[in-house]
């Protein structure tokens, strides 16, 4: 597909992204910490944010000490952020115009996120965007190797029908970042968490109300 204009689609990551999830993610990684008689620090947060499978889970089980538990923690987690994602879950700022914008100009548009499938469906639910609104998707739970493998964003390129090369990726963590790099997508990175560096972003913008497409 070559239309002539710069890129062919366009994908959004979905937490911290396109939606303001990663409240809800503290939420329940404070409450998961709490449990154990910790405190879920900020420091924490910024090594956590975009893990998912067991990247997720080893640091999960370093940070708390139970070598053993990875596992069982990740799953744990999941549980409670599922349940606080019902509750709360906001576009981000610019997130529902930029989306009305791109589709308006026939644009593509995909979804890839390192969450569950019941996750994300749940997320967009809450913030009552419909699942129609992108043309492919892909979660965390159905690719063999989660970001920071590129296959995510392989597997939306491909159902999407567009050379990776031609699709615009947006990306608001450093896990995220190095995904969609790799699958050869250009990055345009927009930061979720203060002090977060998303290093290989071929641009960087504040908010989705800012980004240059």
């Amino acid at each position: 597909m070559n239309t002539g204009r710069r890129f062919d689609a366009v994908i959004f990551d979905n937490d911290g992204l396109l939606l303001d999830t990663e409240d809800a993610w503290t939420r329940a990684e404070e409450t998961l910490f709490a449990r154990r008689g910790r405190e879920f620090t900020i420091e924490h947060k910024r090594e956590m944010l975009g893990q998912a499978g067991h990247n997720a889970e080893g640091k999960l089980a370093a940070m708390l000490e139970l070598p053993d538990a990875g596992e069982a923690l990740f799953k744990e987690l999941q549980v409670l952020a599922l349940e606080e994602i019902g509750r709360r879950a906001l576009p981000r700022p610019g997130a529902l115009e930029l989306l009305a914008r791109l589709r308006a100009q026939g644009m593509p548009l995909g979804l890839a996120s390192n969450s569950t499938r019941a996750f994300v469906d749940r997320a967009l639910a809450t913030a009552g965007i419909a699942k129609d609104t992108f043309a492919a998707s892909c979660a965390g739970d159905e690719v063999a190797h989660p970001k920071p493998s590129p296959e995510i964003y392989l597997v939306v390129c491909a159902a999407l029908g567009v050379d990776p090369a031609r699709t615009a990726v947006l990306e608001d963590s450093p896990t995220g970042v190095t995904a969609a790099v790799a699958a050869g997508c250009f990055v345009i990175g927009v930061p979720s968490v203060e002090g977060v560096p998303l290093e290989g972003a071929a641009l960087t913008a504040p908010s989705l109300a800012l980004v240059p497409l």
